[in-house]
């Protein structure tokens, strides 16, 4: 069984950092794609970014050259470091991944239950 876990989000001011984490576990599986979108209250659902297991990378606009995603293919594990952080940044965090079965050679969308972040003073 897959799971995503998130962890990392919490409170930050103005113009500071955090970093997000979500690790996947589950064998028999390897990462096609790994990313992040955001929900803020009574907005829809967004994509934050995006990477796949070669390093290709897509950023939503709001977040380019603030918001850094990487991977650790090793440890099946996805990042997003934030930085210069703005009060419109404030949302749960929810982090997606595309697994591919290396048993059946399926393709399944998986996703985590999502972690807060709030930027205030």
């Amino acid at each position: 069984q897959v799971q995503l876990m998130e962890s990392g989000g919490g409170l930050a001011q103005p113009g500071g950092s955090l970093r997000l984490s979500c690790a996947m576990s589950g064998s028999g599986f390897s990462i096609v794609t790994m990313g992040w979108y955001r929900q803020a209250p009574g907005k829809e659902r967004e994509l934050v970014a995006i990477i796949t297991s070669t390093n290709n990378t897509n950023y939503a606009e709001a977040v380019k050259g603030r918001f850094t995603i990487s991977i650790d293919n090793a440890r099946n594990t996805v990042y997003l470091q934030m930085n210069d952080l703005k009060p419109e940044d404030t949302a749960v965090y929810i982090c997606t991944g595309i697994l591919h079965n290396n048993h059946d050679d399926s393709e399944v969308e998986y996703w985590g239950q999502g972690t807060q972040v709030t930027v205030s003073s």
